[in-house]
């Protein structure tokens, strides 16, 4: 008889992951929500360990610990058990994970959900609570698709649902509903290839043995694919259950295994068939043997005995036992493996850690090195030293991730000051954490916070702040210069670092004369003196300025300018008294109405506009007052009119302030000459005095 197992049998990654944390996290205080898998022997297993399996959240106290199956759970679950304080071991399916994050994004967009599953099943119920239970749910090509509200539909399906059973529902909702779905494709790989590889064996074989609880779901989907391609199809729930005449006329015997089915209990049908197919051994004998082998646990460290020696490792004796079992060159603590070290030492015992024990016993010496650095990491965490994880997952309390054989908890409240909505964002990033709580050693859990480490820090650099600002300002007084460098600019000045402080160079004690912009005067990253001109130690605020170290326009206007200098200018304003000429930056002199022009002008307008350019001579300079007088019209030649006009001018100025002369009367007259007064005679002038 020839018979032949199918590759992809046993524990799914999944139902690995929940099965190995139910045999691990500590039974104190801890449930299970439903059955961790549809296996009767691993659920006894289970619970012989002290974790109770309940199916209702009722059933659960406060504060104690929930492990969530890899079937997964509504959303009001998380929610509850948030509510209750109730710690949640995670063990949804990846691939049910999506789903039900699929299913939410969906009735979020308001789209009608529909499942294609079995209705009953923990999965399927779960899925149906990450739309407040709202899904339409079928499981068969026959079933009333007109039940469906006229709007969109998402599709999804139980990630174990046949492939060819989904594909059929499909096509009738479609040719129902057109292009109003959306179809997501949700079915486990994993499970499409057992389901494929199932029913390839089921062609080529005479008879299909198929393992697995009777309850389980994805386990019953693989009879029927089977059932389909072979007449001789037989279910087993356990290898109690085989029996050797049911197959003893087929030549090619397949054997199918479901996800929920370990590698164990393929072994004991395995082993069952062996011992009833061969002569050597009765039932009795080999049960008999298998109950005295020693029994081992994965973890467990063991003295073993060296027997031999070849290149692909060292052949132990296992402790106890005559069972001689292979530690694989891999596993074997030095740089490079040689067997001629070992040539020597059969007989010698050897310390080894039994890494697993089914579906064969393995063993290294590695992992008691990798155990041994662990336990001395984790003594120094104890201790206060801090470490560094990569988050690899979270759930409604805070992020998971593993160091080493320890599974690390960060509470949302530990990640950071404040609330932390999307915790999502930090998968795959690092976190620096301290230990909070070591859980006990089977549990090998870590609970730690970011938060600590932040804040103390925060602390750190802030009380470092406040030391240098106090010396700071202890070491500067108004009036200091200072050397500070320009770090940034903005439009009402800079900001200069001195001695590590920031001050502020505002854009009006830059210059003397005025800028539009820090950048024409100070270049950022370069180095200036500065003065201190107001310091307010209170507000944290220094003002520093840099013109103040500059000489003023004025101060040397006395190197530059003389009286009767000519310069050259531009009017910038004018007064109803004159014009005020911009000789330079920062030096104004004054044409007054009256030196403009050699005309009389009664307003400066008429000869003059702002933005012109003129020459004008320095009639006066007076430095010290700042001020300087201009004369346009000293530079143009006088007219000729105007020229006697201020003769004239000049003249009854000097008449004016000539004596006056007296005239005698006539009868005082003493003296006079005839012959001058021509022919007047003196009556005719006594009558024109009169």
């Amino acid at each position: 008889m020839e018979i032949i197992v199918a590759k992809s049998g046993g524990f799914c990654r999944g139902v690995k992951k929940a099965v190995d944390t139910a045999l691990s996290v500590s039974p104190e205080n801890t449930y299970i929500y439903g059955e961790i898998i549809h296996n009767p022997d691993v659920v006894k297993q289970i619970t012989q360990r002290g974790i109770t399996t309940v199916n209702n959240l009722s059933e659960v106290p406060q504060g104690a610990t929930l492990i969530i199956r890899s079937h997964g759970v509504g959303e009001d679950i998380y929610t509850e058990c948030a509510n209750r304080q109730i710690r949640i071991v995670d063990c949804t399916c990846e691939f049910v994970r999506r789903t039900q994050k699929i299913i939410r994004e969906q009735y979020l967009l308001g789209k009608t959900i529909v499942i294609v599953g079995e209705r009953t099943h923990p999965e399927v119920i779960g899925l149906n609570g990450w739309c407040d239970g709202s899904a339409y749910v079928f499981s068969s090509e026959y079933d009333d698709f007109s039940v469906l509200p006229q709007k969109a539909c998402a599709i999804v399906a139980q990630t174990t649902y046949s492939k060819e059973k989904f594909e059929k529902i499909i096509k009738n909702i479609t040719n129902k509903r057109g292009k109003t779905v959306e179809v997501f494709e949700t079915i486990c790989y994993t499970t499409i290839g057992r389901q494929n590889e199932a029913s390839e064996l089921a062609k080529k074989c005479d008879a299909i043995l198929v393992i697995g609880g009777l309850n389980s779901s994805n386990t019953n989907k693989l009879y029927d694919i089977c059932a389909e391609h072979c007449p001789n199809v037989f279910r087993l729930s356990s290898a109690a259950e085989f029996r050797y005449k049911t197959i003893k006329r087929f030549k090619k015997v397949g054997i199918v295994t479901g996800a929920s089915t370990p590698n164990a209990q393929t072994q004991e049908v395995l082993s069952k068939m062996e011992m009833e197919t061969e002569a050597k051994a009765t039932m009795e004998e080999v049960v008999a043997n298998m109950d005295n082998q020693p029994k081992f646990k994965k973890g467990q460290l063991i003295t073993a005995t060296i027997s031999s020696a070849d290149d692909s490792g060292v052949a132990v004796l296992l402790p106890n036992t005559k069972k001689e079992v292979m530690l694989d060159k891999s596993e074997v603590d030095c740089e490079t493996y040689s067997k001629e070290d070992f040539a020597g030492k059969t007989g010698e015992e050897i310390e080894l850690m039994v890494v697993a024990v089914t579906p064969r016993v393995v063993l290294s010496q590695k992992q008691i090195k990798k155990i041994k650095e662990e336990e001395a990491m984790i003594a120094e965490i104890t201790a206060g030293k801090d470490f560094e994880v990569e988050c690899t997952g979270f759930n409604k309390g805070g992020l998971t991730s593993q160091l080493g054989s320890y599974t690390v908890f960060v509470p949302a409240r530990e990640i950071r000051s404040g609330y932390v909505k999307e915790l999502d964002k930090y998968v795959g990033k690092k976190l620096r954490l301290r230990l909070l709580e070591l859980k006990n050693e089977r549990r090998k859990e870590i609970i730690a916070s970011q938060r600590v480490i932040i804040e103390e820090e925060r602390a750190a650099r802030e009380a470092a702040k406040a030391a240098k600002e106090a010396e700071f300002f202890a070491s500067i007084k108004v009036d200091d210069v200072v050397e500070g460098k320009v770090e940034r600019a903005t439009a009402f000045g800079a900001f200069v670092s001195v001695n590590g402080f920031d001050c502020l160079a505002h854009i009006s004690d830059l210059s003397w004369t005025g800028v539009k912009a820090v950048t024409d005067v100070l270049e950022l990253g370069k180095k200036y003196q500065f003065k201190v001109l107001k310091i307010d130690e209170a507000a944290k605020k220094v003002s520093i300025g840099y013109k103040q170290l500059q000489p003023q326009p004025w101060e040397l206007a006395a190197e530059k300018y003389a009286e009767g200098d000519v310069i050259h200018g531009k009017v910038v304003r004018i007064v109803p008294f004159g014009a005020f000429v911009e000789v330079e930056k920062g030096i104004d002199g004054l044409v007054h109405v009256s030196q403009i022009s050699h005309e009389f002008l009664e307003n400066p307008t008429t000869a003059l506009t702002i933005g012109q350019e003129i020459d004008a001579k320095i009639q006066k300079l007076d430095c010290a007052e700042r001020k300087m007088t201009l004369s346009i019209k000293a530079l143009e030649p006088k007219p000729e009119n105007v020229e006697r006009k201020a003769k004239r001018e000049e003249g009854e100025e000097k008449e004016k302030t000539r004596k006056p002369r007296v005239q005698k009367p006539v009868d005082e007259v003493t003296e006079w000459n005839e012959g001058d007064l021509g022919s007047v005679s003196i009556a005719d002038l006594l009558n024109k005095n009169a």
